[in-house]
């Protein structure tokens, strides 16, 4: 998995981390052209185990804003936390995801994303991941749940896939937004 960092300094992170990529979609506004963008509102109450609600982490919020660009099976992300608490903790290796399932359930990592860095207050990550992607989970044939993922197949179904981050104090999810 290849990181890229796209903006170094706070500052300039703290001023975008809840703008809207939408005027980026196919076009060039920006130095990335992206083939689909996505932001997502990530909520406690959204957190299950299996399909049996948890209640994630009380007073937690995620912003996940997205863009990909699937002619080079590339994921672009600004992720803000705000009222995370406890320890990252995940079988993976990050707690912080994109994973594959339907509203309501759960389902297998397919993008490990580098954790927010901050406070409780305010906690943000910032960059791009170019395919194949390592989640650290491997399936029931034995293969990393990230290896052979491609971000089209985001695009062909985004409500089929959620973001989410895991917390020592909810292990099965602090927050959880789905795509679409």
């Amino acid at each position: 998995m290849k990181f890229s960092t796209v903006f170094a300094a706070a500052t300039c992170a703290s001023a975008v981390s809840a703008a809207p990529w939408s005027g980026w979609k196919g076009g060039k506004n920006g130095p990335f052209e992206f083939t689909s963008t996505y932001s997502v509102v990530a909520t406690p109450d959204q957190v299950v185990n299996g399909t049996t609600p948890t209640g994630g982490l009380a007073g937690a919020i995620g912003y996940y804003n997205f863009g990909l660009n699937k002619y080079t099976n590339t994921i672009c992300f600004n992720i803000t936390l705000n009222g995370f608490r406890g320890n990252y903790q995940s079988a993976a290796i990050t707690a912080t995801h994109l994973h594959e399932a339907a509203r309501g359930q759960s389902g297998p990592p397919r993008i490990a994303f580098p954790n927010p860095v901050g406070n409780e207050q305010y906690a943000n990550s910032i960059g791009c991941i170019k395919g194949p992607f390592r989640t650290g989970i491997n399936g029931t044939n034995g293969v990393d749940t990230g290896a052979a993922f491609q971000v089209s197949q985001i695009e062909a179904n985004p409500a089929g896939f959620f973001a989410d981050v895991h917390s020592s104090l909810a292990v099965p999810g602090a927050v959880r937004g789905q795509l679409a």
